[in-house]
């Protein structure tokens, strides 16, 4: 079993940065992928990033790459979610989840084990 807990959202203007991180215990943490998703209200529960068990790959959204940075230090059993040029439209509630394997799954249902979320909120 695996617990995660989100921590880092708040409230930030268009064009501000923020930093969400994901700390995990129980299950080993190095032998996850970590992925982050989003739900804003009155819409589906989208991927945003997702990096592999060692750092060495990720994969992004397009409406976040170029933007967003995911990372993880697994010393720390804890992953991150760099926001950069924040806008409205990033607003939601932000979830980090995990996943056993290899791969680099983007669908919500690839992932067993996910955190409560934190709000991320981008004043215009």
């Amino acid at each position: 079993q695996v617990q995660l807990l989100e921590s880092g959202g708040g409230l930030v203007q268009t064009g501000g940065s923020l930093r969400v991180s994901c700390a995990a215990s129980g299950r080993a943490f190095s032998a996850l992928g970590v992925g982050w998703f989003r739900q804003a209200p009155g819409k589906e529960r989208e991927f945003v990033a997702v990096i592999n068990w060692s750092g060495s790959t990720t994969r992004y959204a397009d409406s976040v790459k170029g933007r967003f940075t995911i990372s993880r230090d697994n010393a720390e059993n804890t992953a991150y979610l760099q926001m950069n040029s924040l806008k409205p439209e990033d607003t939601a509630l932000y979830y980090c989840a995990a996943t056993v394997g290899a791969n680099l799954p983007t669908t919500s249902l690839s992932y067993p084990f996910w955190g409560q979320g934190t709000q991320v909120t981008v004043s215009s």
